[in-house]
C-alpha cells in the first residue's frame, strides 16, 4: 500500500524543503546560477545545507556528475576547493565560466564592446549563406544571421567562453518553437499557434538580438556579482569526460551530487543548438540514462554498472571517512544495489519535497538524500 500524504510528508527533512513564498524563483537562480537554464539542477540551497551539514570548512568537494556546476559555485561561495566532471562539452563550458577567477575589467570591457557590435548589426537579407541545415530550419532568417554575427565576436576578445555563453542561451530563446515548448522542441514552429503560456495567438521568433543584448548586460551583472561573494583563494577544476574512466584527482574530502536519471532526459540534445554553434567534442555516447536507450531491462542494468563505476572511482579519491551525498528520486529502487556494489554504507536517508514550479512540467515530487560512507 502507498503511503499516505500525511505519513510522506511527517518524514521530510522540512530544513531541505521549500515554499515559493520561502525559496522564490530570484533566489534559486541568484549570480552565476542563472547564466544558462538547466534542466534538472538542484537548488543552490540545499547545496549550501549539505556542504554545511556534511563536509569540513575549507574541505575539498568532488561532484562526478556535475553538470551545470551548482555543487562547484556553493563550494566557492562557502571557501571550498570543488572538482567538477561531466560527460557533456557544453556542460563543462558553463561549469568554468561560472567558476573561473575572471579579470572583471576585461569581461566588462569585452561584453559592452559585444553589446555595441550586436546593437549595430542589421541583416535584411534572406538569412546567412553559411548556415548550417540545422541553423536554417530552428531560427528565422534575421535571428540566424543575428547570432552568427555574434558567433564571429567571440574569438576577437579575450573573455571568449563568456561570450560563447551568452550566444547559446540567446539561441534558445531565439528558436522557431512554441513559448510553452523551449524544453523540448520537437520540431520548428513557422507559423502563428495557440500559446498555452500565454493564453492567446503567438507568433514564432523572428530575432535573436533582443535575447543577445539583453544576456549580455545580464551577463556581467551575474559575474560580478558572484564575484563579490566568492571566498578568497578557492579554486574550481573541471574535467571533461567520463567519470567511471578518469583519474579524478583528490584526495577529496567529500561528494556531493545528482546523478542523471535513467531515460528522462537527454542532455546533449537538450543544448543541441550549444553544440551546433559552437562545434563542441560532445563525448555523446558515454551519457549515462540517455532516453534513446531506452528504459528497458538492459538499459537500467547498463545505468546501474554505470553509476557504480562512477562512485566507486569517486570513492577511491574520498579521504578515510569523507561523505558521499547523493540527491535522487529513487523511484525504481536502483540504489540499495547501486550503493552496496560501489562499497558505499548508506548511513542517512533524508527525504524532501520539491516544488517544480515552471514550465509544462511543472508540479510536486519527492527526492532523497542518501548520505553514506565508504563500507
Amino acid at each position: 500500500m502507498a503511503a499516505t500524504q500525511e505519513a510522506l510528508y511527517g518524514r521530510l527533512d522540512l530544513a531541505l524543503s521549500w515554499s515559493e513564498a520561502e525559496l522564490p524563483e530570484r533566489e534559486r537562480t541568484k549570480h552565476v546560477h542563472r547564466l544558462h537554464p538547466y534542466l534538472g539542477k538542484f537548488v543552490p540551497q540545499l547545496v549550501e545545507a549539505l556542504l554545511e551539514r556534511y563536509v569540513v570548512p575549507g574541505g575539498h568537494v568532488l561532484d562526478p556528475f556535475a553538470g551545470s556546476g551548482t555543487t562547484l559555485v556553493q563550494s566557492l561561495e562557502s571557501g571550498r576547493d570543488a572538482t567538477g566532471i561531466d560527460v557533456a562539452g557544453f556542460n563543462c563550458l558553463l561549469m568554468r565560466v561560472k567558476t573561473r577567477r575572471h579579470n572583471l575589467d576585461a569581461v566588462r570591457r569585452d561584453l559592452l564592446w559585444a553589446h555595441e557590435r550586436a546593437e549595430a548589426f542589421e541583416s535584411d537579407g534572406p538569412g546567412p549563406a553559411n548556415a548550417s541545415p540545422y541553423v536554417r530550419a530552428w531560427y528565422a532568417p534575421r535571428a540566424a544571421a543575428e547570432l552568427l554575427h555574434y558567433r564571429s565576436l567571440v574569438e576577437e576578445v579575450a573573455s571568449a567562453d563568456v561570450l560563447r555563453v551568452v550566444l547559446t542561451r540567446a539561441a534558445r530563446s531565439a528558436r522557431r518553437t512554441t513559448h510553452f515548448d523551449l524544453d523540448f522542441p520537437r520540431e520548428p514552429q513557422v507559423e502563428p499557434y495557440w500559446c498555452h503560456k500565454h493564453r492567446r495567438t503567438c507568433r514564432p521568433v523572428e530575432e535573436a538580438r533582443r535575447f543577445l543584448l539583453r544576456y549580455t548586460l545580464d551577463t556581467l551583472e551575474r559575474i560580478e556579482g558572484f564575484a563579490s561573494v566568492r571566498a578568497d583563494d578557492v579554486h574550481a577544476s573541471v574535467q571533461h569526460g567520463d567519470a567511471r574512466e578518469l583519474d579524478l584527482g583528490g584526495p577529496f574530502d567529500a561528494v556531493v551530487t545528482s546523478p542523471p536519471y535513467p531515460g528522462l532526459i537527454d542532455y546533449h540534445e537538450q543544448h543541441r543548438y550549444a553544440y551546433e554553434l559552437l562545434g563542441l567534442d560532445e563525448h555523446r555516447g558515454a551519457e549515462l540514462g540517455r532516453p534513446a536507450r531506452g528504459v528497458g531491462r538492459a538499459a537500467i542494468h547498463a545505468y546501474v554498472d554505470g553509476v557504480v563505476e562512477v562512485l566507486a572511482n569517486a570513492r577511491r579519491r574520498l579521504v578515510p571517512g569523507g561523505p558521499v551525498c547523493i540527491v535522487v528520486n529513487d523511484r525504481r529502487a536502483l540504489y540499495p544495489e547501486i550503493l552496496r556494489r560501489a562499497e558505499l554504507r548508506l548511513e542517512e536517508r533524508l527525504e524532501r519535497h520539491v516544488n517544480r514550479r515552471t514550465g509544462r512540467r511543472s508540479g510536486e515530487y519527492f527526492e532523497s538524500v542518501l548520505v553514506c560512507r565508504a563500507a
